[in-house]
């Protein structure tokens, strides 16, 4: 019985099975707050981004703003302008035009410009394309396009105005351009602009009389862009 009871205390002993089952995690659910929280920090980061492009905007634009060129008629020549073929009138004409860039730190491309010259509203001078222009900073540039040349059809009123003016001496025409323009301020380089630009002339002018004509009037002319 001793030997039993000794082999028995030398059996080692089974470790006992924990048959309890380890508690599940609960998974944490997104609170509505934190959602909210997060929402409202994107929109304050959106604002700032905003709030931060539109000041640097704004700088840039009050120290490069660009103004608009300056336009003036300086000297006209008549070669043709008879009226006396209803209803065509037959044109051709001179106009040097001086143009001004008054800005410091902006700089003009033209393209696609024409000139054509009008007579009480009414076109008496088809189109004429001038050539792509730089205008650089502070810069002054002059044009003397050639208007018309041949016969063009004219109304009744145009005609018999012409005749009227050509006798009393001064005729009130119109040069007008237009064309497209961008602004270049160092390395930025806007997009392209639409400019319309009108000069009102009254040149002296006799019937008969061919060449370089007086100007009467020419006050600055009148930029749209």
């Amino acid at each position: 019985m001793a030997d039993q009871e000794q082999t028995q205390e030398q059996q080692p002993q089974k470790p006992k099975m924990n048959t309890d089952k380890p508690p599940n995690p609960t998974k944490s659910k997104p609170s509505r707050y934190s959602q909210g929280g997060a929402a409202r920090s994107c929109c304050l980061c959106i604002f700032i981004f905003l709030l931060l492009a539109g000041a640097t905007a704004l700088t840039v634009w009050l120290v490069y703003r660009p103004h608009k060129p300056r336009f003036t008629v300086v000297s006209a020549a008549i070669y043709e302008l008879n009226a006396t073929s209803q209803p065509f009138i037959s044109t051709s004409m001179q106009f040097t035009i001086v143009t001004r860039n008054p800005n410091r730190r902006v700089s003009i491309f033209y393209e696609k410009l024409q000139a054509y010259a009008s007579y009480r509203n009414q076109q008496i001078t088809p189109p004429v394309d001038l050539p792509p222009l730089y205008h650089g900073t502070k810069s002054t540039v002059a044009l003397s396009p050639v208007l018309g040349s041949g016969t063009v059809p004219a109304s009744a009123e145009v005609v018999n105005g012409l005749m009227t003016d050509e006798a009393y001496g001064v005729v009130a025409l119109r040069v007008v351009l237009l064309g497209k323009l961008r602004w270049k301020a160092g390395a930025i380089r806007t997009g392209k602009y639409g400019v319309y630009v009108k000069c009102d002339v009254w040149v002296g002018l006799k019937k008969g009389v061919v060449g370089q004509v007086p100007l009467l009037g020419a006050p600055p002319c009148k930029v749209d862009i």
